[in-house]
């Protein structure tokens, strides 16, 4: 299984290439916040709020490029007058970097597309189910099992 602190780990480091960097935040496609890292702990930012917006946004474009067949969504980047938001896919997540107006943007690509490919992976790996088999066809199935279970379900 990965380690938990993994996550916190590979976004430190995405934080630590720019000092224009403000929070990087890991969301699953749900929105559902993963893990989140602060270059300041006093920046007030609603994490899971901005992670949900920022995977809805990314969804949605991939949805878009998808119906234009234009192929595979890498990057969305969303700039306002303060600030820039991006966000890209990693794996079953979305890997959203905060920063300040003036940032490396080149920078700031080339991180999440390096960074989002190891996210990807120990993300898969955190969301796999261990130690649970599939029932495969070669599995004989118990007919004393089969035999109670249908009568508890015919006693219901």
């Amino acid at each position: 299984m990965t380690d938990p602190k993994a996550f916190d780990k590979i976004l430190t480091e995405i934080i630590k290439q720019d000092k224009g960097i403000k929070k990087v935040i890991l969301v699953d496609k749900t929105g559902l916040t993963i893990a989140n890292v602060s270059k300041l702990s006093y920046y007030p930012v609603d994490v899971d709020s901005i992670g949900a917006i920022a995977s809805a946004v990314f969804c949605a474009s991939e949805e878009q490029g998808k119906n234009l067949q234009i192929g595979e969504l890498e990057i969305v980047t969303s700039e306002f007058s303060q600030g820039k938001i991006f966000a890209s896919a990693c794996g079953k997540g979305v890997l959203c970097v905060v920063s300040e107006a003036e940032v490396n943007i080149g920078l700031i690509r080339l991180v999440m597309k390096k960074q989002g490919a190891q996210l990807a992976r120990e993300l898969d790996e955190f969301l796999s189910v261990e130690g649970v088999e599939a029932p495969g066809k070669d599995k004989d199935i118990d007919e004393e099992d089969l035999r109670s279970a249908l009568a508890k379900l015919e006693r219901v």
